[in-house]
């Protein structure tokens, strides 16, 4: 059946591209549309014939390219996958729905891959169902599409959300994991058979990581797999408990990923490694989740980062919500065995400032309001059946090709920063952590046109003997080491932050500055675009995601100044990801704090302390209403050492006691931190 409603699709397909009963103004684009499917009916043929698999490089390059090109930012002007120049061609109304439906077929790249010829079924028959609706007279009501488009996400919710469940916790789900652990990994053409965009930057990584030792790529997976294992002890979870393990990377990475798998197999987990969502229905905005490639055009990919407000209403996500318990149900013992996400990030790329555009699909304010309400209802439900108190995660970083000339140079500098002596750092941490244990608050200036005028309230300890406010961080879930951190006391915490550049979930914001009071965020800004109102959209989308306001979930102190150094050496601080760029200062997060979901577990400091300041007033609702507890966000903002005047301790008593000054950490006993700060001076 599966396959004759293929045959039967793809027929009127082949029909449509010859055609011409709709308007000229949308002749061209369901042309289009139709030599796209035929080209996806080309690429299921090489695949399921062996010939594809067998093609030399320059011919999957080749194919690649095709799959890609209307996208790539050379072609995107005049690509109706533009949501501005299928307006210009189309009109407002036609033009954003038939660019949504052009951005869903796309998909159809990867279950073309992954021989998921069903989901080819359902966008083939969406393809012609809007094509047939434009050859009546006269041309359909725009609400006659949305209601075509409504259905489609509907009716298929319990196909599309539920496999995309499956597959995030099912290891017999392996198409990513045969290719990793099936292939001649020395055979570059590997990559070109996950379906995803492949650039020079996968392609160097790939010949880079050939070209290391087994001992290099051996350490490279020791150190990720090994700080998934140390974060259960160190929380006292249970990982004998779990049996699979959610592999996140970039693709180029597979000879470390194959050693890793190895590693946790050891540990009786098996991998689940789930491509990034190329639906609407299984996709959060333009954000990666899962493994993938290259990002064709990032452009385009912000552009259509809600296209659900074309259908989204409150039927249809409580319809998905039935989906996403119904799914858990059945799958609760895999659910159960979920032990969470290792995930190896790349950093180095160009960084992204997009273009604001008025020709998109944007969300209303009720929806908006039903996002966050299905945001929050499903997380509820994933934590009831993967467990936040019994789950954990890891995170490294590596460079791509693109950061520079000296890549190969940069990439062996943060093996060596990822695999730094945590003993020493645990040390001096400590000296950090009992200094500030003795504070009421933490004040932060910033220097050299930083703006930073930030007061951070901190956790009262009743027994000092036996509590501590701050986590000694040294490399278990997060590497590299380097910082010291806390849940801040969400009342008396206020002032400015402010930033001059930084680089968050792949966007560059400049002269961000978020201002606190009583631990929320009451007023934002930055410098990206000549109106304000433009400014604040792009945070409230992108840092806030959509929510009225935030608490400040964390406030550290980054301790890694040989990272910093590094990156000052190379000239690549902006380019620096997140989890090195936190280690690398003070940072500050907004949204959930580090404790999220696992609150009520007691976590102690390697000299045996509990670490109490795990809660704050937003988080604590949980225990009467978990729906106003979370945001299930968290993004850290880093200040660098050379926008940073001082942070400053004060007790009770209005004593003051100074970490850093000018930059430089003046505790005594910290002294040693500064030393790579002096080499770099010389």
């Amino acid at each position: 059946m599966i396959e004759e409603r293929y045959e039967l699709a793809i027929g009127r397909i082949r029909e449509i591209e010859k055609e011409s009963t709709v308007g000229s103004e949308f002749r061209d684009y369901f042309h289009e549309m139709a030599g796209f499917a035929i080209m996806i009916d080309e690429l299921r043929t090489e695949l399921q014939s062996g010939r594809y698999q067998a093609l030399e490089l320059e011919e999957l390059k080749e194919w690649n390219h095709r799959l890609y090109q209307d996208i790539l930012p050379d072609r995107y002007e005049a690509s109706y996958g533009n949501p501005s120049y299928a307006v210009n061609r189309c009109g407002k109304d036609y033009g954003l729905a038939l660019s949504f439906l052009y951005a869903e077929l796309r998909g159809a790249i990867a279950y073309t891959f992954e021989q998921k010829t069903e989901y080819l079924d359902i966008l083939f028959e969406l393809l012609v169902e809007v094509y047939n609706q434009f050859e009546e007279e006269p041309y359909p009501a725009i609400e006659s599409i949305k209601e075509t488009i409504y259905w489609y996400a509907s009716d298929y919710c319990d196909v599309f959300v539920a496999d995309r469940i499956r597959e995030q916790i099912d290891p017999d789900e392996t198409f990513a994991a045969g290719i990793i652990m099936d292939s001649d990994l020395d055979d570059i053409r590997y990559l070109y058979q996950f379906g995803e965009y492949i650039s020079e930057n996968e392609l160097q990584t790939a010949r880079h990581l050939m070209k290391l030792d087994d001992a290099v790529i051996k350490r490279m997976a020791d150190v990720y797999t090994e700080g998934y294992r140390i974060g259960f002890v160190n929380t006292g979870k249970d990982l004998s408990r779990k049996s699979a393990v959610n592999i996140r990377y970039v693709l180029g990475f597979e000879r470390v990923i194959k050693k890793a798998i190895a590693n946790f197999e050891k540990m009786g987990l098996k991998p689940v490694i789930y491509r990034s969502g190329v639906s609407v229905l299984t996709k959060r905005q333009h954000l990666k989740i899962g493994y993938f490639g290259a990002v064709a055009n990032k452009q385009y990919e912000y552009d259509h980062r809600n296209d659900q407000a074309l259908f989204l209403d409150k039927k249809f996500l409580e319809r998905k919500l039935e989906v996403v318990k119904t799914t858990y149900e059945s799958c609760k013992e895999l659910a159960a065995g979920f032990a969470g996400p290792a995930c190896i990030e790349m950093f180095g790329e160009e960084p992204f400032a997009p273009e604001q555009k008025e020709d998109v699909l944007k969300l209303s304010e009720k929806q908006e309001e039903l996002v966050l309400l299905f945001d929050s209802r499903q997380s509820q439900i994933t934590n009831e059946y993967i467990r936040g108190d019994e789950r954990s995660f890891t995170i490294v970083a590596y460079p791509v090709p693109e950061i520079g000339e000296r890549y190969e140079e940069i990439f062996d500098e943060i093996i060596r920063i990822n695999t730094l002596d945590a003993g020493t750092y645990e040390k001096v941490q400590q000296t950090l952590i009992d200094a500030l244990d003795q504070g009421e608050y933490v004040h932060i200036l910033g220097d050299n046109g930083n703006r930073t005028d930030l007061k951070v309230q901190l956790y009262p300890l009743k027994d000092p003997q036996k509590e501590t406010i701050f986590e000694n961080c040294v490399a278990d879930v997060n590497i590299p080491v380097g910082e010291v951190f806390t849940s801040p006391v969400l009342e008396g915490t206020s002032g400015l932050l402010h930033v001059s550049k930084v680089y968050l979930n792949e966007l560059q914001y400049k002269d961000l500055e978020i201002t606190f009071a009583n631990g929320m965020i009451a007023d934002y800004n930055c410098g990206n675009f000549d109106r304000e109102l433009e400014n604040k959209e792009y945070i409230h989308d992108n840092i806030l995601h959509k929510h009225p306001t935030l608490p400040l979930g964390e406030f550290a102190i980054g301790t890694n100044t040989t990272a910093y150094v590094a990156a000052r050496k190379y000239g690549i601080e902006e380019k620096m990801p997140i989890l090195i760029a936190e280690k690398m200062g003070p940072h500050f997060a907004v949204g959930d704090t580090c404790y999220s979901w696992s609150e009520d577990i007691k976590v102690y400091n390697p000299n045996g302390k509990e670490i109490v300041a795990r809660d704050n007033s937003v988080s604590i609702q949980r225990k009467e209403d978990v729906s106003k507890a979370y945001f299930y966000c968290h993004t850290d903002i880093t200040i660098p050492y050379e926008e940073l005047k001082s942070i400053t301790v004060v007790t009770k008593s209005g004593e003051e006691i100074a970490l850093l000054e000018n930059g430089r950490f003046v505790l005594p006993g910290t002294e040693i931190l500064n030393e790579p700060l002096k080499n770099a001076d010389k």
